[in-house]
């Protein structure tokens, strides 16, 4: 379902970020970045998903854009301190959206 798809985009996303926060412990910047594009083109991807006829897709979008930017600065100034805030939060979403996605399946039972 288009539930279970978020549900993994945000699990991957999260696996992606804490990845790059070994590499960048490692200083091994060349896959730490090569992780964090891909987090960010998660995040990217999310966005574009979302539909603008609700108002929680603003918010959304904006919450995205925030992750991007630390992200970004995450990996232009070899940091982890972003990466840290930001995973918490991803995971939030993730568990969130897995009890929304909970919810209606139980009620359709």
């Amino acid at each position: 379902t288009q539930g279970e798809l978020l549900i993994k985009l945000y699990d991957t996303c999260s696996k992606r970020l804490s990845a790059g926060v070994i590499y960048i412990e490692e200083k091994n910047y060349q896959k730490s970045n090569e992780v964090l594009q891909k987090a960010q083109a998660i995040l990217r991807y999310l966005m574009q998903t979302l539909d603008s006829n609700y108002e929680i897709s603003g918010n959304l979008s904006s919450l995205y854009e925030y992750f991007i930017r630390l992200i970004i600065n995450a990996n232009m100034k070899k940091d982890t301190a972003p990466l840290l805030e930001v995973i918490p939060m991803i995971d939030t979403l993730r568990d969130t959206f897995k009890e929304a996605e909970r919810i209606v399946h139980k009620n359709r039972a």
